[in-house]
């Protein structure tokens, strides 16, 4: 049986400000920094044989706290990286409410038909993310890896491995740093935690 821990990174400023990011190289703010504190705390003791991350700082900054704590090495992975929105990235959700609203109605009721100029569809994302996810468990059988990634990433790959379609996404919670756990055993996969966020019981005092 192979274990994948699916984190998302800490918060950002794009985060709190409501900007589409997409693959903008935005890090983690100050809040960000302590929720991957936070989360690295979560998985100290624990067994793990390999971390990867999306290549965009945000991720690798969260990765790294998490890396710090395990004694391991952060391995980029560009199949986990954040979906591109294309022409929406560094424009706040407001503003392409207002200026794009035929698109920005797609995705929020239904963001599997969206298709942003210049950008990728959730299907493209699926695709590559699975892929991802299959290498590195085929890397790791009988193990135990963590994938630092981003919200669509994680939300898309639990759509994918509990046979949901991509008309769901919505349906899926992740905050930041949620942790999600995933079991992979002869061929199947099953969800065995997701969107942990108790490691961030300290920031809500």
């Amino acid at each position: 049986m192979t274990f994948v821990y699916l984190v998302r990174h800490g918060q950002t400023a794009w985060n709190k400000e409501e900007i589409f990011r997409g693959r903008a190289d935005v890090p983690l703010n100050e809040r960000g920094f302590k929720e991957a504190e936070l989360a690295a705390e979560y998985f100290r003791g624990k067994k793990v044989d390999a971390i990867y991350s999306s290549p965009i700082s945000r991720a690798i900054q969260t990765a790294e706290k998490i890396a710090r704590v395990l004694g391991l090495k952060v391995v980029p992975h560009s199949g986990i990286t954040d979906m591109s929105f294309g022409d929406w990235e560094g424009r706040p959700i407001k503003e392409v409410e207002k200026d794009d609203p035929d698109r920005f109605r797609l995705w929020q009721e239904e963001p599997h038909l969206l298709k942003v100029p210049r950008g990728e569809t959730l299907e493209e994302v699926r695709t590559r993310a699975m892929a991802a996810l299959e290498e590195v468990i085929a890397s790791h059988a009988q193990g135990t890896v963590i994938l630092v990634s981003h919200r669509v990433i994680t939300k898309i790959l639990i759509c994918a491995i509990i046979g949901l379609d991509n008309s769901h996404f919505w349906q899926i919670d992740q905050d930041t740093t949620a942790i999600n756990l995933i079991r992979y055993k002869d061929g199947k996969y099953a969800l065995s935690l997701m969107n942990e966020a108790c490691h961030l019981k300290a920031l809500q005092k």
